[in-house]
């Protein structure tokens, strides 16, 4: 299972970290390579099972130690976008990190 890295330190949880974590996960549901998922594209066009968005959900939350709202796929509709916005909400948290 693919991880995030497992440094105590924050600034290893960047976006394109996260970006490659995220785009692992999806590929892994969809059982794609990663190579075949692109980061600008709007994630509902990969139609993603709600079972499927729940455990890439889930794990985030355990990795980043946040919840992580459903909402934000709303806001955030691509995994570029969701990138930012994650490593924005774990660097503003007093969380450790979690592997999985």
């Amino acid at each position: 299972m693919s991880q995030l890295p497992s440094s105590d330190t924050q600034k290893q949880l960047t976006p394109v970290a996260i970006q490659t974590w995220l785009t692992t996960q999806i590929a892994e549901q969809l059982g794609v390579s990663p190579s075949e998922i692109d980061i600008q594209e709007p994630l509902d066009s990969y139609d993603l099972s709600s079972a499927q968005a729940t455990c890439i959900l889930a794990k985030s939350e355990s990795i980043l130690g946040v919840e992580v709202s459903p909402l934000l796929l709303w806001h955030y509709p691509t995994i570029a976008s969701l990138s930012q916005r994650l490593a924005e909400e774990f660097e503003a948290s007093d969380s450790e990190m979690f592997e999985l």
